[in-house]
């Protein structure tokens, strides 16, 4: 009896995604804005800012123009940073670094 040569299975080969692109999160003004105003909100912090952040945000989303948003988020950056060294429960090392990030893609 002789043995017929058989044919071997083709794997199919699919391109991974880098791990890194997946889980890299990008840090938007229009959303770190939005943040920075619910904790302002949350924590009773600065109403004038509050409103004026609210404002620049609806700017911002108008024209695209973010020199006054980010003239407000430093403003709430000194804020913040004031109220965690009072020790206000509700501040995270996460969101000051969202926003220290963003205001230096100024």
């Amino acid at each position: 009896m002789a043995k017929t040569p058989t044919k071997t299975p083709v794997k199919k080969v699919t391109a991974k995604k880098p791990a890194s692109a997946s889980k890299a999160k990008t840090v938007s003004l229009d959303n770190t804005g939005e943040d920075v105003l619910k904790k302002l909100k949350d924590l009773g912090l600065d109403t004038q800012l509050q409103a004026d952040l609210e404002w620049c945000l609806g700017s911002y989303r108008a024209d695209q123009n973010p020199t006054g948003l980010y003239d407000m988020l430093e403003r709430s950056l000194g804020v913040l940073n004031t109220a965690k060294e009072n020790k206000t429960k509700g501040i995270t090392a996460k969101l000051t670094g969202e926003l220290e990030k963003v205001l230096k893609t100024r």
